[in-house]
């Protein structure tokens, strides 16, 4: 007989290391199983720093979630007695109409967020890090800042197991069988029954849930990290995280020297180029390096001098970029979430919590209507 739970999460990554969390701490018997090992670099969870924001350029939907975060992100904190979200703000930077810091000014003027809007002159002055154009602005998100995602990851895991859950690592999973009393979790190992399950795979996602196929599209990322000219002027009480919408050049992200590497810069997305999510990361290339050090020699001339190392990583996107949290159609005991497109993990904590919801409890409270099937697909098959 397969061993019995009441959820299966699949994937201990940013999300199911959140879920597994969630599910275990209200007193559900709970599994969950990861086919490598916590916090891997074939995952898009591991490293140093995630931004973290409450002004979303994205969509103002997305802010009452942001602020649930925030909360459990605290608590997290509160219950592992160490640091995850550190508060240094998050400045926007572009032109006054740019979607960025448009889109930004319109979050945070619809659900009172506070915020400050600073000229080239009042950038120069308070941020001399960065080089800005005549007319440009930097929309300062003073709430806004980085979480640490292996701390993280590891932190709900610890916690998991603390509450009860059930941790298997090393161990794939190649099937899940849902029928009308649960689902069965098949592993090259082992057989597992749940009454339902979490899909939250990653890049791996459409191994186990065919339907994203076609939708959710591993890439690969590349970041560098940079040692400053002036080190004084990238510390983080002088050099908040950043977000610059270089218009048709697509969007950069940055963090000040966090850490003995540097000031770590990406292109949101990169060039976009399709990975296989089996196979390694593709290495660093000179077209990356070439790409990253114009940003920094044009855009942080005195905080980003000397390159110290680039690496790649990778997003898994759906087309829209908005997350995919919820249960299959016509299968109810399935729970999937592909919830990240390049800017998710600042919401794990959230997401650990609506993923819990879903399977404990049949739906949430909390608000998740921009990441259903029906949303994503209307009324056709994913």
């Amino acid at each position: 007989m397969p061993a019995e739970f009441d959820v299966a999460v699949v994937g201990l990554g940013a999300m199911g290391s959140a879920a597994v969390s969630f599910a275990a701490a209200r007193g559900a018997k709970v599994i969950g199983i990861e086919a490598h090992f916590p916090a891997h670099a074939l995952s898009s969870s591991h490293g140093d720093s995630r931004l973290i924001r409450l002004g979303y350029f994205e969509d103002p939907s997305y802010v009452p979630l942001l602020k649930r975060a925030y909360h459990n992100w605290r608590s997290l904190e509160e219950r592992l007695r160490a640091e995850i979200l550190t508060v240094t703000g998050v400045l926007q930077i572009g032109a006054p109409d740019s979607k960025i810091v448009s889109g930004t000014r319109a979050s945070c003027d619809l659900h009172g967020l506070p915020h400050e809007i600073l000229d080239r002159d009042a950038m120069k002055r308070r941020f001399p890090a960065f080089a800005l154009e005549e007319g440009e602005v930097g929309l300062l998100d003073p709430q806004g800042g980085y979480v640490r995602p292996e701390a993280a990851v590891m932190g709900y895991l610890k916690l998991a197991a603390e509450d009860g859950a059930v941790l298997h690592f090393g161990e794939r999973i190649v099937a899940i069988e849902p029928d009308d009393a649960g689902v069965t979790v098949v592993s090259s190992t082992g057989r597992y029954r749940a009454r339902k399950v979490i899909v939250a795979t990653g890049a791996w996602i459409a191994e186990l849930v065919p339907q994203l196929q076609a939708h959710a599209q591993p890439i690969r990322q590349v970041v560098a990290w940079y040692q400053p000219k002036d080190g004084f002027v990238a510390e983080p009480q002088r050099m908040p995280c950043f977000l610059r919408d270089e218009g048709a050049e697509g969007s950069y992200f940055g963090f000040p020297a966090i850490g003995v590497d540097g000031v770590k810069i990406g292109r949101h997305a990169h060039f976009r180029e399709p990975i296989d999510p089996t196979m390694p990361n593709p290495p660093v290339n000179d077209a990356d390096t070439d790409l990253l050090d114009g940003f920094a020699r044009k855009r942080l001339p005195e905080a980003a001098s000397f390159r110290a190392r680039a690496t790649t990583c990778r997003y898994t996107m759906l087309p829209s970029e908005d997350f995919l949290i919820d249960t299959m159609p016509g299968q109810p005991n399935v729970v999937v979430s592909s919830a990240c497109s390049g800017h998710g993990f600042k919401f794990t904590s959230v997401v650990g919590e609506i993923l819990a919801d879903l399977a404990l409890e049949g739906g949430s409270a909390l608000p998740t209507a921009l990441f259903s099937f029906e949303k994503h697909f209307g009324g056709q098959s994913a």
